[in-house]
């Protein structure tokens, strides 16, 4: 069913994961709305998918409160903006995307204009600010959780969300077979391969990306027929990862992007905490994860989350099919004793992935993005 009448969207996506998303929504919502117009905050994709952005993701992903703080003039210039927007009455809903701390306040001042609020990945009510679940019944519309745990909490409020489906359905593909991979990226064949995943963010590369490159030293020693891989994300200039592995005597392999099918061709994965592990979950890939934040910003996450686990992939799982190193434990020998556990014992090994297996199947089936703009359409409809 097509909507003739012209609509006009605002759009609010807040980093790399979300500009996919966004691209991907919009894409499906110009389907049942040919004459739409998408305007707001993202990325290439968003702008190629047709987007006007006021302002680009590019520096919006900082990790951490004091690192926020360093960018507040930013992110008021931004919320300014936006919110200049919202106030012109002009828009036919708001669509936002993950990045509560912006994305709940504009819900806020969008509902006082009577704009309908669609919110596409839940904040993490399950792991810290509870309270903000009070807020959400109040400002938003429609919620669309991307875990399957997330539907019942919301149900118990009395919020009307939907579990439509994980967008990594959809985007978790791959472009090549593992032994095209080995090709593609001048690997040796048959040698165990490690990938580096030092996050997407340049502050995230900085605390992680020397530690890991210090554990590949001492993994190769004890290992020492296995080879080293690192994708760039595309929000990272990778003449900057280039700079900082030249030193190295690991010879890592740098790939810009296609981060899927370099996942796919490692054995194992040294990965920074975040979206990412489930990724690589659904492709199977046992791992381990790191996370490391300034130290204030630490101890105030470690006063007000509530969860025990900060891998998705764990938080998924229910249980820790990765080990987690944090803060303090994030040094090389940790992960390198670590991903040698693993490594060297075939039996764990195997167990890690057929668990992973039956994530992959929790997480629905592809057409996610799909399905989301058929339900803001029918929302929008009654």
């Amino acid at each position: 069913m097509n909507e003739s009448t012209e609509k006009k969207f605002l759009i609010v996506a807040g980093e790399a994961s979300g500009d996919l998303h966004g691209a991907d929504l919009v894409t499906h919502l110009r389907t049942l709305y040919p004459n739409s117009q998408f305007f707001g905050v993202g990325g290439k994709r968003m702008r190629d998918a047709g987007v006007t952005t006021f302002f680009d993701i590019a520096r919006m992903g900082t990790v951490g409160f004091l690192e926020a703080i360093a960018e507040m003039p930013m992110y008021l210039k931004i919320y300014r903006t936006l919110v200049r927007e919202i106030r012109q009455g002009q828009y036919t809903a708001l669509i936002l995307i993950d990045y509560p701390t912006l994305n709940l306040l504009l819900a806020k001042k969008s509902k006082s204009v009577s704009c309908p609020v669609f919110y596409f990945i839940s904040p993490q009510i399950w792991a810290w600010r509870k309270g903000r679940i009070d807020k959400i019944k109040e400002r938003v519309t429609r919620m669309f959780v991307v875990l399957p745990f997330e539907k019942e909490l919301y149900d118990r409020a009395g919020v009307d969300a939907q579990f439509l489906g994980h967008p990594f359905a959809d985007q978790v593909k791959l472009s090549m077979t593992k032994e095209e991979a080995v090709v593609k990226f001048d690997l040796k064949p048959g040698v165990r391969t490690i990938g580096l995943l030092p996050g997407s963010r340049k502050n995230e590369i900085d605390s992680l990306l020397t530690v890991m490159l210090e554990a590949g030293e001492q993994i190769k020693k004890q290992m020492p027929d296995c080879q080293f891989i690192l994708p760039v994300a595309g929000t990272i200039d990778v003449d900057y990862i280039r700079n900082r592995v030249a030193d190295n005597s690991l010879e890592v392999r740098i790939v810009e992007g296609q981060s899927y099918d370099v996942m796919h061709c490692c054995d194992f994965l040294i990965m920074a905490s975040g979206s990412s592990t489930l990724e690589a979950g659904i492709l199977m890939r046992p791992m381990v994860i790191v996370y490391k934040v300034k130290r204030i910003t630490y101890w105030i996450a470690k006063l007000l989350v509530e969860i025990k686990m900060v891998g998705l992939i764990n938080i998924v799982a229910g249980e820790k099919l990765a080990p987690e190193l944090i803060q303090g434990q994030v040094t090389a020998d940790n992960i390198a004793r670590e991903s040698l556990k693993i490594l060297n014992d075939p039996k764990r090994y195997q167990e890690v992935q057929d668990k992973m297996q039956k994530i992959q199947q929790a997480l629905g089936e592809p057409g996610v993005m799909r399905r989301v703009a058929q339900s803001i359409f029918d929302r929008l409809q009654n």
